[in-house]
């Protein structure tokens, strides 16, 4: 390693820089930088406060408070959540659907997540075991 490759190594780490991205601007291998580092104490410089971005509720529009680096957040709380998602529920992305036809009433019905779901409604559930007794 030079003398140059050193001093970068020292100025990219006290930026705030991290091994990767140090050992990607160099050409060498993340480990020797890292290696290089610990051997000679260089540590990442303290970065300031992140800036906290503000959006809000997706239900009752309350302001949310983000963090930098952190999830998106769309609603206030699970109450939110949940209400918004019963009052929208074309906007549910739902793959596992399954249709079937009630072996008991006829009537065509769909399952969300079930494919071994057979029958429509409890009360055809129960007529079933009713029927297996008698």
């Amino acid at each position: 390693m030079t003398t140059a490759q050193k001093e970068r190594i020292e100025y990219l780490r006290s930026k705030g820089d991290s091994y990767a991205a140090i050992a990607a601007d160099l050409g060498m291998s993340e480990n020797t930088v890292k290696s290089y580092c610990r051997r000679n104490n260089i540590s990442v410089a303290i970065k300031q406060e992140l800036p906290v971005a503000i959006d809000i509720c997706a239900n009752c529009g309350i302001p949310l408070q983000h963090t930098q680096g952190s999830k998106q957040k769309r609603f206030c709380s699970d109450k939110c959540r949940m209400a918004w998602w019963k009052a929208h529920p074309e906007a549910v992305n739902r793959r596992a659907v399954y249709h079937f036809v009630c072996p008991i009433c006829g009537t065509e019905f769909e399952s969300y997540g079930n494919a071994r779901r057979r029958y429509c409604s409890r009360a055809c559930f129960g007529q079933s075991r009713r029927a297996c007794h008698e």
